[in-house]
């Protein structure tokens, strides 16, 4: 079965390149097949009723319709442009504990597996989630929606989920090379994941996706161009020690931020109150 997403899972600095299976069905903003010499609507096959013919793909862009039969075009270099890094890279953002999670909040599932370059990377954060006994909350944008997705470690590999139902899941078809773990890179990992360890807040995550993807439309429907911030390029890490102590010492430095910055901001109430 073909992949339903490509791309890294990123653990601090670490980047493992794994794929997921099967696909998920999710809401998100719709679009509509519009010609681009006219603008018109396309109907299905293809044909666009104002030229009377048939249309060639090449000449089919994707339209928001705004008012009543008008549209706004948008090209797919303009869709990719806005695309988060989650579209390629899905970032680890905290850990939690499985039982916390309402599951409400899961809809469609996912088996993911390393590509043969991340295979030691994997295992390790596996081995390292097997023991802790945390899953972990991430972010990842797949069929044009930006999802937060719960990623529980089980003997077999890791599964994700957005969430599916239990008669909709299938048997995993990965077949993992086990890697031999230095003790020094499991204890570093158990670390980092202490690190981020925080109880689950949904209100916390939102559809940066979708936010900009309602940017691109209001700037579109102002005659103005969406100015967007370069991505930051992920590569498989091949120094595994190294890239857990940069990242340990980048979180502890965050973290360490964030509870100044909270006292001080609680310190401040106390202030106003008296």
């Amino acid at each position: 079965m073909a992949a339903a997403w490509k791309g890294f899972l990123a653990f601090g600095l670490v980047s493992i390149p794994i794929s997921l299976e099967p696909a998920a069905r999710s809401e998100r903003i719709s679009f509509n097949q519009i010609h681009s010499p006219c603008g018109s609507r396309i109907k299905q096959p293809t044909f666009c009723p104002t030229c009377e013919k048939f249309v060639d793909r090449v000449e089919i862009v994707k339209g928001y319709e705004h008012e009543k039969g008008q549209y706004l075009l948008f090209t797919k270099e303009e869709l990719e442009e806005i695309e988060p890094e989650s579209a390629r890279t899905m970032e680890i953002l905290s850990f939690v504990k499985s039982e916390e999670i309402d599951p409400v909040y899961f809809e469609s599932s996912y088996y993911a597996s390393p590509e043969e370059s991340g295979v030691r990377a994997y295992d390790l954060l596996l081995d390292a989630m097997l023991k802790t006994g945390y899953s972990a909350i991430a972010k990842v944008t797949m069929f044009g929606r930006e999802n937060i997705v719960i990623i529980r470690a089980l003997e077999s590999g890791f599964t994700l989920h957005t969430m599916f139902y239990e008669n909709e899941v299938r048997a995993s078809s990965a077949k993992l090379k086990k890697s031999e773990l230095k003790e020094a890179e499991s204890k570093l990992a158990m670390q980092l994941i202490d690190t981020l360890a925080a109880p689950f807040e949904p209100n916390q995550y939102v559809d940066t996706y979708r936010q900009e993807l309602e940017r691109l439309i209001e700037a579109k429907k102002n005659g103005k161009k969406l100015a967007v911030m370069p991505r930051a390029k992920r590569e498989n890490v091949v120094d595994l020690m190294s890239a857990l102590r940069t990242s340990l010492s980048r979180e502890s430095s965050k973290r360490e931020l964030l509870r100044t910055v909270a006292k001080q901001n609680k310190e401040q109430k106390k202030s106003r109150a008296s």
